[in-house]
């Protein structure tokens, strides 16, 4: 690799973000904000200006306080008013194709008396810096410092609305997060302070909060990142050993990346001034294993290709360029195309360089233009009483509209006394003001009360529309018209009607349940795909010729060849479609019926249903992609031979036309139709199954009454692990993680890797036609959805081997003896009873141990109407339906004979999008 393929290659930071090289533009100062710290004309064309070519750009820091300023012409993040401005920063940064990243500080007691009206400044301590004339400072109180870090919180949120990609949290410097770890700054002695590990709870805390706040506000794709200056002078003061401890506690709560905030990027201690070494190489040869995993950044002294690939060589992930970026807006382009600069700037070109007259000047500019524009009314403002039930509950909302958005949320009738459903309900209000939108997650653990909240505000919504379009003269019974309708709200249905509105598209989903997430929401283990970036950052060697070989091998060679293999070659990029949309499945295990690691699911371990819906339903919401739950489809509109809209039915039994150039269906399959499923097998009768009401085969005959085509009826998948009272899935990442499968007598039975057909035979074949899935404590810890079985109930834990045994009425002799002969076949890692080759991670020996009793289940179903590889419907002579798209499991073909754990997800994704692409095209023709 060649000094510039280095540097300018992609890097891909912990959170699955991919920069686009490794060179960013350091945070550096222009005092060029507006007297009250709001942006002006000229600081948005600067940054514009040194976008494009440069991975990313950390804007100069925003003061989170008003008090809080460290320099003259500094811009804030301290109130709801600066987001419009900073907005403009973030989108001229993204525009070109950059990366923006916000950092975000308090000066402390740095801040000078006159930049703040003459207030005294604060800090940990009453104790002044160590400069010449520096005013003395007000020490914080307890309940200020808990204040101080809600406003670091406010900042992040403030951060997320206005669109940058990340905060850096500015450590460094002196300022104050610095000041409350310094112990020359803070000599407290409450909980903030005296001991090292209490001067690090502040940076601790403001961390944490900056991680709720992301959690709350964006997605995975958010980038928080620490800049840390390593050492002090003063007496006593940080020094190196206190900064690796501070790095490490960080690095423990999470971090995308750190930013060494030294002068010169390979600059030595500067309290041992003997030792020449350079900070950064103490720094990697200190640091742990959980620190070593958190990319660290240098900065200082970078002009040219060299200087940055010298700060590679000793140990930099990436480097932030300062100076050279002000004297050459386009430092990368020139550094790409090999020229070798010389860092000065002609005094006649400030202009042309974009480089605003106070940071030429250091004076203040005094000039604002702020967008005060409003979005479209959609509403007739007014509080509208909604009556809806939950679970056990009659429950009626006020919910108070304005003209473009929901301003409140009101309890009017139901539990006002139980403080549990009053917290909850705060909680889902909460999220849907700050939506604008009823389509939020649910609140865990409340979930039909969540579900409950969403519909009162959706019916009103309706209402309100309706008003509104009356008010004004508007035939409320006119049909409406959209580009595209997608029917059904799985993620399929999502991911199609997301990449239609990015392609320009209008876009209706109308769901016939109450909520959105279709049968995806129960998706547990992961999303296949083979040659991807978080393969290879895993070291994982993988291709799409095995892929699908192996999947034409699990079908038993029935699926369609076609549609496999554009299936198998756009599974990589569906996963970067996600990521793009901040939705990362950046770690992997493995499925039955696979012999690699492709199975990509959150990095958290979590079942990937959840995670995966609540990502794209954010897409949704921010796109204002109009959705009609509790309406059913009872046609497609089909005249002078091609597809022309839907009839509705809605949940109050009006009926509404909507006019559609194409229509998606991704309704789901039949699992849930009993009759249905026995119609095309009838050994399968009496069987549950793990999809939820919804997946009913409805789209299978709006369609087939336009005279679609089907396929494969009768392939219909049980899935193995399935808890029987319940109907709940046992996710396949659970065997993916090296549990094994017993019998009632602790006798393995069959090689828990294979496909789901033979591992459901299997149990099936058991005289008891049940079985244990058991696992240790190890693949618990590595399975989140673990947690969630032993909280509903599902899992038998022991402390031992034998008192699990014992719990579930087996013979222990023969459950350990099967227990010890796993190990031996883990530690040789080829199993001699039953040819088990993947997933033999780790010996079942680290206790508590768990056991879930199961059985097989229907699943899937692989029949379905035909497609062609552009997913447009075909007739019974394989001809195109015009207008009508499918994707997901109500398509046949794909999975042939059996669907390998995993593909599914791959399925939405991939079709999913494609039949956005394809039906926003045929909407523009």
């Amino acid at each position: 690799m060649t000094s510039n393929e280095r540097i300018l290659s992609p890097f891909t930071l912990p959170n699955g973000v991919e920069l686009k090289n490794r060179l960013l533009m350091a945070p550096m100062t222009t005092c060029t904000g507006y007297f009250d710290g709001t942006v002006t004309s000229e600081l948005v064309e600067y940054y514009r200006a040194r976008s494009g070519a440069i991975g990313t750009i950390i804007v100069e820091c925003c003061f989170v306080d008003d008090l809080g300023l460290a320099f003259p012409g500094a811009i804030g993040i301290d109130s709801d008013e600066k987001i419009a401005g900073l907005a403009k920063i973030a989108a001229a940064i993204k525009e070109k194709g950059s990366k923006a990243i916000l950092q975000i500080y308090h000066g402390g007691r740095m801040v000078e008396p006159k930049l703040i009206g003459g207030h005294t400044p604060i800090a940990p301590s009453a104790i002044a810096a160590p400069r010449e004339g520096a005013a003395t400072p007000v020490a914080m109180s307890a309940a200020e410092v808990e204040n101080m870090i809600a406003k670091f919180g406010e900042a992040v949120r403030r951060a997320i609305h206005a669109g940058f990609d990340g905060v850096e949290i500015h450590g460094a410097n002196t300022y104050l997060i610095q000041q409350f770890f310094s112990p020359n700054s803070n000599q407290r002695d409450d909980e903030w302070g005296g001991s090292r590990e209490n001067r690090a709870r502040f940076p601790l805390a403001v961390l944490d909060i900056a991680h709720k706040m992301a959690r709350q506000y964006a997605d995975d794709a958010f980038i928080i990142g620490y800049r840390f200056s390593p050492e002090e002078l003063e007496v006593p003061g940080i020094r190196f050993d206190d900064t690796m401890f501070l790095l490490e506690k960080l690095a423990a709560r999470g971090l995308d990346y750190l930013h060494f905030s030294v002068g010169a990027a390979l600059r030595s201690s500067i309290n041992d001034t003997t030792d020449p070494t350079p900070l950064i190489e103490k720094y990697c040869a200190l640091r742990s294993e959980t620190l070593a995993q958190i990319p660290v950044m240098g900065v200082g002294g970078i002009v040219n290709a060299a200087d940055a690939e010298e700060g590679l060589d000793h140990g930099y992930d990436l480097m932030a360029v300062g100076r050279a970026c002000i004297a050459y807006p386009d430092w990368a382009s020139r550094i790409a195309n090999g020229e070798t600069l010389e860092l000065f700037m002609d005094s006649t070109q400030r202009e042309a360089l974009n480089i605003p007259e106070p940071l030429w000047r250091f004076s203040l500019v005094e000039a604002m233009i702020r967008d005060m524009s409003m979005g479209a009314a959609k509403f007739k403002p007014g509080v509208f009483a909604e009556t809806v039930q939950d679970d056990s509950t009659t429950l009626v909302f006020n919910v108070s509209l304005e003209t473009d958005c929901i301003a409140d949320i009101t309890l009017a009738e139901g539990p006002l006394d139980d403080v549990e459903f009053t917290s909850s309900f705060e909680e889902i209000r909460s999220r849907i003001i700050d939506a604008n939108s009823p389509h939020v997650d649910a609140i865990s653990g409340a979930t039909s009360q969540s579900e409950a909240v969403k519909k009162a505000v959706s019916k009103a919504m309706v209402k309100s529309s309706k008003a509104r379009i009356a008010e004004e003269g508007g035939d409320i019974s006119a049909p409406k018209n959209y580009d595209v309708v997608v029917i059904g709200s799985g993620g399929a249905g999502l991911a199609a009607a997301i990449q239609a509105h990015d392609e320009g598209a209008s876009v209706l989903i109308v769901e016939k349940m109450p909520t959105i997430g279709g049968n995806t929401i129960k998706a547990s283990a992961g999303m296949n795909a083979a040659e991807t970036r978080f393969q290879r950052v895993k070291g994982i060697q993988d291709s799409k010729a095995l892929f699908y070989a192996e999947t034409l091998k699990g079908g038993g060679e029935k699926n369609d060849p076609a549609l496999l293999r554009r299936f198998v070659e756009h599974a990589p990029e569906a996963i970067e479609w996600l990521a793009r949309r901040g939705i990362m499945l950046n770690d992997i295990t493995t499925t039955g019926g696979m012999s690699i690691d492709r199975t990509h699911r959150p990095r958290d371990g979590s079942a990937v249903g959840g995670y995966l819906i609540s990502g794209l339903l954010r897409n949704v919401t921010k796109r204002n992609i109009d959705v009609m739950l509790d309406t059913s489809v009872e046609e497609i509109l089909f005249d002078a031979g091609e597809v022309r809209g839907v009839r509705l039915l809605t949940e109050e039994q009006e009926t509404l036309s909507v006019d559609a150039k194409s229509v998606i269906v991704a309704t789901g399959g039949f699992s849930a139709n009993s009759a249905m499923v026995v119609k095309y097998r009838p050994d399968l009768d009496g069987f549950v199954t793990t999809n939820h009401k919804g997946a009913t085969g409805s789209g299978i005959s709006l369609l087939e009454r336009l005279g679609a085509a089907t396929v494969d009826m009768g392939e219909i998948q049980i899935h193995p692990t399935v808890e029987q009272n319940t109907s709940y899935l046992i996710s396949e990442s659970i065997r993916g993680g090296g549990a094994i499968l017993v019998n009632q007598q602790g006798n393995r039975f069959f090689n828990e890797m294979s496909t789901r057909d033979k591992v459901s035979a299997a149990i099936i074949a058991l005289p008891e036609h049940y079985a244990y899935i058991v696992f240790d404590e190890h693949v618990r810890a590595k399975n989140k959805a673990a947690d969630e079985y032993i909280a509903r109930g599902f899992v038998t834990s022991a402390s031992s081997p034998r008192e699990l045994a014992d719990k579930l009425g087996m013979d222990y002799h023969a459950f350990l003896a099967t227990l010890e002969r796993y190990n031996g076949f883990v530690e040789k890692q080829h199993d001699d009873d039953f040819g088990r080759t993947t997933a033999l991670r780790a010996p079942i020996n680290e206790g508590p141990f768990h056991a879930i009793q199961i059985a097989p289940g229907v699943h899937h179903t692989m029949g379905g109407v035909t497609i062609n590889t552009d997913t447009q419907v075909l007739n019974s002579e394989q001809q195109v339906i015009p207008g009508a798209f499918a994707a997901g499991e109500v398509v046949g073909g794909l999975h042939g004979g059996n669907r390998i754990g995993g593909n599914a997800v791959a399925d939405i994704i991939v079709f999913g999008s494609l039949a956005g692409h394809q039906a926003a095209l045929r909407a523009k023709r």
